[in-house]
């Protein structure tokens, strides 16, 4: 199991870092995808975040699972560059999991890939012209699609993804070890 994160200026850190930390404590290989030329990466706080490759590095048949943070500016700059939608088109195709978070599952919505799914996202980017059922929780899963709400969903998105690819006593060991409750998955 390998999974790709794509960071653009603008990223919300904690939603990609949170989940980028449960992947790796569950002892998963998740690369961080700056989508930008350079590694370096600056997040909606001015956190700077040096990325493991640059989009340009990326072999996308590696990646089982690709995943999207929000954060406003990030979730413009990640739609507005086309490589990214290739990329998305890519997995969906290919029936690979997609994760996405706050404003990122917006992308998918213009995109047309929330068509008939049930999904979550930050309130305000949720559209009628979606055509799924947004559900007001933390996070929502739909097959190989899952969806968290915001900053503060971060962990139950994490964990709701993290409980297709590792065994109970692995979730219960990684949810243990950062005291997180896990009794809603």
């Amino acid at each position: 199991m390998k999974s790709a994160i794509f960071l653009a200026n603008g990223f919300e850190e904690c939603e990609a870092l949170i989940t980028v930390d449960i992947f790796r404590r569950a002892d998963l290989v998740v690369d961080m995808i700056s989508i930008q030329q350079a590694r370096e990466v600056c997040g909606s706080h001015g956190i700077h975040i040096m990325a493991d490759k640059a989009l340009p590095e990326m072999d996308q048949k590696e990646y089982d699972v690709l995943l999207l943070p929000g954060g406003k500016v990030g979730k413009e700059n990640l739609e507005n560059n086309p490589d990214v939608k290739e990329a998305i088109i890519t997995q969906v195709q290919s029936d690979r999991w997609l994760g996405a978070i706050c404003a990122a599952p917006a992308i998918l919505g213009h995109m047309g890939l929330l068509k008939g799914k049930k999904y979550t996202c930050f309130p305000t980017f949720d559209e009628a012209a979606f055509g799924g059922t947004y559900q007001e929780i933390a996070a929502v899963q739909d097959g190989k699609l899952v969806t968290g709400r915001g900053m503060g969903a971060t962990m139950a998105f994490a964990y709701l993804l993290l409980k297709n690819f590792v065994d109970s006593a692995v979730l219960k060991q990684v949810a243990y070890g950062m005291q997180y409750s896990i009794t809603k998955l």
